[in-house]
C-alpha cells in the first residue's frame, strides 16, 4: 500500500510538471494566481470597472492591438488609451447624482506658473467653482489638489486640448476612483495663452470681471487708455516667464491713461484695478511701442 501511494506521489507530480509549462496562463487562476498584465492592460483596467474588464476583454485586447501602438517612449499614451476607450463605449465618466469631485495636478515646475496655468485651463473648460483643498511642494514635484461638485469626472480629452493651447501635456492619469483621479502633467515647454503686444499695433480689452493678462515680451513702452465714463484705478503687476513677481504699481486716484515702461526681463503683465474691475466699465486700449 505505500509503495502504490509513492507510486502515485511520483506519477501525479510528473503530469503535474507537464501541465504547468503548456498551461499555466489558464490554470493560475485555479491555483489561485493571476497572469501578469502588461502595463498598458493595467492602465486600462484602472478606467474601467472589473465588470467592464471581463465582459468586454476580448473586445478590449482586440481594439488595442498591436500594444506597442500606446506606449510612448517607456509610457503609456494615457490620453491615446482614453481616447480609444471612450470612443468604444468603454469609459464611463457620468455620476448616477452630483458627487464631490476632487482632482490632483502634478508637476515638476514652477508651482505659480502651474497654478496660473491650471487655473485658466479649469476655467475655460468651465470648472469656476471649485475649492483648493491641498498644495504640496517636494523636491522633485508639486502638487495641487481641488475638489467641485459635478455630475460627471471630467473628460480628459477636453482637459488635454486645453492644456496644448499653453504648450502642456498630459503624460500620466490615475484613476483612484470614481470621484477622485490625478494627473501628471508636463510643463517643460509651457507658456501663458494669452494676447501678444506688439510693437505700434494698438489693442481693445473687453470689460471684464477678471485681471487682463498680456505678454509683453516683444515691447519696451505702452500706454494703456480708459473712458472718461470709467473710475480706474491701477493695479499693474509685471511678472518674468516662470511668473515671479518682478514688479507692481498702485495708483490710489482715478486715471484716464498710464505709460509704463516695460521691465527689460518682464514677460506678461497683469492689468487691474486696485479695488475692483467693476469699476473699468468700457474697453480699456492699449497702444504698444518700441521693439525688443
Amino acid at each position: 500500500m505505500v509503495k502504490f501511494f509513492a507510486s502515485f506521489v511520483v506519477f501525479t507530480s510528473l503530469v503535474f510538471a507537464e501541465i504547468i509549462p503548456s498551461q499555466l496562463d489558464s490554470n493560475l487562476s485555479v491555483l489561485g494566481g493571476e497572469k501578469n498584465d502588461s502595463t498598458l492592460i493595467t492602465k486600462i483596467k484602472s478606467f474601467v470597472s472589473p465588470r467592464s474588464y471581463n465582459e468586454n476583454e476580448k473586445f478590449i485586447k482586440l481594439i488595442f492591438k498591436p500594444e506597442s501602438k500606446y506606449y510612448r517612449s517607456d509610457r503609456v499614451d494615457v490620453v491615446k488609451v482614453v481616447k480609444v476607450l471612450k470612443s468604444n463605449g468603454l469609459l464611463n465618466l457620468l455620476f448616477k447624482k452630483p458627487q464631490e469631485l476632487q482632482l490632483s495636478f502634478k508637476t515638476s515646475g514652477s508651482p505659480l506658473f502651474f497654478v496660473k496655468i491650471m487655473g485658466d485651463t479649469l476655467r475655460n473648460i468651465g470648472y469656476y467653482r471649485y475649492v483648493t483643498t491641498e498644495s504640496n511642494l517636494d523636491s522633485s514635484e508639486f502638487t495641487w489638489t481641488i475638489s467641485l461638485k459635478s455630475e460627471y469626472a471630467t473628460d480628459p480629452l477636453i482637459l488635454q486640448a486645453e492644456l496644448q493651447k499653453s504648450g502642456s501635456d498630459i503624460i500620466d492619469i490615475e484613476r483612484i476612483s470614481k470621484t477622485e483621479w490625478q494627473y501628471s502633467i508636463d510643463m517643460s515647454n509651457a507658456y501663458l495663452n494669452i494676447p501678444i503686444l506688439n510693437n505700434e499695433t494698438e489693442m481693445e480689452v473687453k470689460r471684464s470681471l477678471y485681471a487682463h493678462w498680456l505678454n509683453v515680451q516683444s515691447i519696451k513702452n505702452l500706454r494703456i487708455k480708459s473712458s472718461f465714463s470709467d473710475s480706474w484705478y491701477p493695479q499693474i503687476s509685471y511678472y518674468d516667464k516662470q511668473l515671479h513677481l518682478l514688479k507692481m504699481i498702485k495708483k490710489d486716484k482715478k486715471t484716464r491713461a498710464i505709460a509704463l515702461v516695460i521691465p527689460e526681463s518682464a514677460k506678461y503683465i497683469k492689468i487691474s484695478d486696485m479695488y475692483t474691475l467693476k469699476n473699468v466699465k468700457n474697453n480699456l486700449i492699449l497702444v504698444p511701442t518700441g521693439a525688443r
